[in-house]
Formats: C-alpha cells, sequence, structure tokens
C-alpha cells in the first residue's frame, strides 16, 4: 500500500507543471474581422507597353500603399496609390547618340485609384478580399527621350490617363493585427497617342497588364 501511495504521488507530481514551464499560446487566438481601419505597404511589380504598338513591354518595379475603411464585416472602400519604374524597348528609330539607336529608357507609373472592396472566404489563419479601383494614371514616358518627340520612339507622351485595378488580397495572419499580404491585378489604362492608331487591345481602348505586390497589412484596433 506505502508502494502504491508513493507511485501515485511520483506520477502526480510529473503531471505538475513546474515553475516556469512552456506554456504554448496561439498568437492567432486574437484574430478578428472587425476593426475599422488597416493599412498596408508592399512591393510591387507592374508589367506595361510604354506605346500603344511597341511589341516589348516594360517590367517596372516599385512600391503599392493601401489603405481600407470597412463599413460592415463584408463591405468596405479601399484607396491605392502605387508607383512603378524601370525601363522599356522603344520601336526602330536612330535618335540616340550619335545617330545610333535609343535603347532602354526610363518609363514611370503613377496611380492613384478607390473603390468597394469585398472580404471573402475567411478564418483564424487567412482571408481573401476581393476589390474594384478606378481612378487615374500618371504616365511619364519622356524623361529619358533626349527632348524628341515621343512619336519617334513608338511612345506616349506624358498625361494623366483613366485606370482602373480589378483584383484583390490574399491574406495569411502572423498575428492579431499584423498580415502578410499578396495581392494580385489586372491593371487597365487608357493613354491616348495622337500621332498613332490608339491600342487595339481587348477592353475596348484599354490596355491590360499584370501586376503584383507582397508585403504586409496592418490592422487598427479600434472596432467598427
Amino acid at each position: 500500500m506505502y508502494a502504491q501511495d508513493q507511485n501515485a504521488g511520483a506520477q502526480s507530481a510529473a503531471q505538475t507543471p513546474a515553475n516556469g514551464a512552456y506554456v504554448p499560446v496561439n498568437p492567432l487566438s486574437g484574430v478578428r474581422y472587425d476593426n475599422r481601419f488597416d493599412l498596408s505597404l508592399g512591393m510591387a511589380y507592374d508589367h506595361m507597353k510604354a506605346g500603344p504598338t511597341l511589341l516589348q513591354g516594360s517590367n517596372l518595379g516599385g512600391l503599392d500603399a493601401s489603405g481600407s475603411m470597412w463599413l460592415t464585416k463584408h463591405w468596405g472602400l479601399e484607396g491605392s496609390g502605387r508607383a512603378y519604374v524601370g525601363t522599356s524597348g522603344a520601336g526602330v528609330n536612330s535618335a540616340g547618340p550619335g545617330g545610333g539607336p535609343l535603347k532602354g529608357p526610363m518609363v514611370k507609373q503613377y496611380f492613384f485609384v478607390g473603390g468597394p472592396e469585398w472580404l471573402g472566404p475567411h478564418n483564424l489563419h487567412g482571408a481573401l478580399v476581393a476589390h474594384l479601383l478606378v481612378g487615374g494614371v500618371y504616365g511619364d514616358f519622356q524623361k529619358d527621350l533626349l527632348g524628341k518627340p515621343p512619336a519617334i520612339f513608338d511612345f506616349y507622351y506624358n498625361q494623366v490617363a483613366p485606370a482602373a485595378i480589378i483584383g484583390g488580397h490574399f491574406d495569411l495572419n502572423r498575428s492579431t493585427h499584423w498580415v502578410f499580404r499578396i495581392s494580385p491585378d489586372a491593371v487597365m489604362t487608357h493613354y491616348t497617342f495622337s500621332d498613332a492608331p490608339i491600342s487595339s487591345q481587348s477592353f475596348g481602348q484599354f490596355d491590360v497588364n499584370f501586376a503584383i505586390s507582397v508585403g504586409l497589412e496592418y490592422k487598427f484596433k479600434r472596432k467598427r
């Protein structure tokens, strides 16, 4: 009987955690979808064409900054500012230094768009968010054209044009407030070119390209 009591006491002591023992905590236990505001910032990629007849596209890199105000659990308003920069191929020309062709001029795009977003399937681990953003884009195409007309290079001229972005976010929750975010989008722009036929790509007169950004989102604590 004494031996049995000793064994029972030993088992009880073995099952009782000592002071300072590790207690696992789920960092996602406080994840909620009732925040009013959130902000995100990511490294961004955008493909575009600097002119309506260019065969070579441009691969641009930059930043994507977005913010949301949630009106209900599923519906909110999103605003986004995006800046991209890179180099582009140019049409056949002899306008470069020494009478040779100009190669690799720099081009830039600056988007300012906003519109509705919808919170789709979601749980503690992540969420899918869709958005439709409309607004404008400033295209800077003439910086490296040596002061010559952009039509010589099959480029657009510098201009502000209508733009729309359709896509969304793949969100992966890392804590109550921090989210790892991937944002793939279809980007539509409507640049005009008075010296050559306007682009005849799909969606009427809009040029449709792909963009994606990867970064972090922060959800503010204030609730609706």
